[in-house]
């Protein structure tokens, strides 16, 4: 799956510096295998300088388990599941009503900072870069 997905990745100019899959570490979420192989392979340190952004519950423990910030991702990610059309078909009510327990779930997960899609990372990178500063780490 992840070679068709990197080769759709590709096709609109995209590339990753590193992917991992389960079945090159040994186990997938929620242990920590696939985000330290990433860590690894590019040469970063310390795991509590990183941020993993996930969009389930399971992907929020990995990076827990990992030492890392963690960013769940409620509206566009699987927590909700519906497509642009989908989601704008929704009366306003409903839309908030989904958005709200999205977020939940994904805070009850145990997710430092819960946005609304992928495009809106730049604030909660720098909430995070401000407590690093301050010498907080992840889950402190």
């Amino acid at each position: 799956m992840l070679r068709r997905l990197l080769a759709r990745a590709a096709s609109q100019g995209y590339g990753p510096d590193c992917s991992v899959t389960p079945e090159e570490v040994g186990g997938g979420r929620p242990k920590p295998w696939m985000c330290y192989r990433n860590l690894i392979e590019l040469r970063v340190f310390p795991a509590s300088a990183c941020v993993k952004i996930g969009d389930t519950a399971v992907d929020i423990a990995e990076g827990r388990n990992a030492g890392m910030w963690t960013i769940g991702v409620a509206r566009t990610g699987n927590m909700i599941g519906l497509s642009e059309a989908e989601w704008l078909a929704l009366d306003a009510g409903e839309r908030e009503t989904r958005l709200e327990a999205a977020r939940r779930s994904l805070l009850e997960a145990g997710a430092d900072y819960v946005i609304e899609s992928l495009a809106d990372y730049e604030e909660a990178f720098d909430d995070i870069e401000k407590c690093r500063r301050s010498g907080e780490t992840p889950q402190s």
